[in-house]
């Protein structure tokens, strides 16, 4: 099913929770929903499925208006954070339940509903568990039940509202890798609301980040992180130090250092004058400072953290009092064998710039 969101608009009371959203998604793709709690993408997961109706604006789902027509005509499945599943039932039963209740012509037969049934359980790697109460299963099974519940009826689109919010890291990182292969075998479209940029980043095909109301960008992964087109953007996907400069002719200055802007460099067309310019953790190039060495830095090395591939470098700029961190593959973290309160020098390979 492809969505085609247009001039979507919505307020609660003087609140105006989504501002003129246009958003497009392609039949297959899972798309997320990014961005800070309030920032309306839970609201705009609710439109889209017709339990809230926008102010104005029109949601098109497959070619067709949709926009006043109710939960039930648009062939959707869900899964919340909160599994919902009945307890009384069986595994088993729980699965089935959609298709059992489903009008009598539209109904598949008994064999029918124990063949889509046991698929399903086999899709989720749980068939074991079929005679099992929810109350016997962990949260992560339960998860997966809730996922192959909302896929017995066959949607032609999933909307998954924080899914995996209540399952501690380990499990929601084996979720979300098992939900991108689910999704890849069924090729059902989906939207997946999350607050977890490393979530969002493992899984989706697109990702349209969200922030009070508005879409601040939207794209790949790795475009948003690589290319990001507002401050927002490059401060919420991942980390990054912020230093306040000046742009003139195609250069960034901030006090003696200076680096040349390229198109790569720079998250929008900026004009000479007062320019922020951000840098991620992974970007910099250290050394031990000698008298004249141009880096831009030069710091304190107030911290050495072992985090496994990389280490974390946390220097603090020996000037100013700012605070940087550094990430180093533990290959080069061993050769040079940076030490705590050793001094360190600093400089950017690229920056991000944004005038201010």
């Amino acid at each position: 099913m492809s969505i085609e969101i247009k001039n979507i608009n919505k307020h609660f009371g003087d609140f105006q929770a989504l501002k003129n959203i246009n958003l497009h998604v392609e039949t297959g793709q899972l798309v997320s929903l990014l961005g800070p709690s309030g920032c309306g993408k839970t609201t705009l997961l609710r439109i889209i499925a017709g339990l809230e109706f926008a102010d104005n604006g029109q949601v098109i789902l497959d070619g067709q208006d949709m926009t006043n027509r109710s939960v039930q005509e648009r062939n959707i499945g869900f899964m919340f954070q909160h599994y919902a599943l009945f307890r009384h039932m069986t595994v088993f039963d729980n699965v089935a339940f959609g298709l059992t209740v489903l009008p009598r012509s539209q109904r598949p037969s008994k064999k029918e509903i124990k063949e889509r049934v046991t698929h399903l359980l086999e899709l989720v790697q749980l068939p074991h568990l079929a005679n099992s109460f929810p109350a016997q299963l962990s949260g992560g099974q339960r998860q997966r039940i809730a996922l192959a519940r909302s896929l017995a009826v066959r949607p032609k689109l999933l909307l998954l509202d924080e899914p995996f919010g209540a399952l501690d890291a380990k499990v929601r990182k084996e979720l979300r890798q098992w939900l991108r292969r689910v999704h890849h075998e069924l090729g059902v479209t989906s939207i997946l609301v999350t607050h977890d940029q490393e979530e969002a980043l493992e899984i989706s095909d697109n990702i349209v980040l969200m922030n009070h109301g508005r879409i601040e960008q939207e794209g790949s992964g790795s475009y948003l992180y690589h290319q990001p087109q507002t401050p927002f953007v490059t401060e919420f996907l991942g980390e990054a130090t912020a230093f306040e400069g000046v742009v003139e002719g195609s250069r960034w200055h901030f006090n003696e250092f200076s680096v040349a802007l390229t198109d790569d460099q720079s998250g929008q067309e900026v004009r000479d004058g007062a320019a922020r310019a951000y840098v991620r953790p992974h970007q910099w190039r250290l050394s031990r400072p000698t008298e004249h060495n141009g880096f831009m830095l030069h710091g304190y090395l107030q911290d050495v953290q072992d985090l496994g591939p990389f280490v974390r470098l946390h220097v603090i700029d020996e000037d100013q009092g700012q605070e940087v961190d550094v990430f180093l593959p533990q290959q080069i973290q061993q050769e040079a064998d940076y030490k705590k309160g050793e001094r360190i020098a600093l400089s950017p390979e690229s920056v991000t710039v944004f005038n201010r």
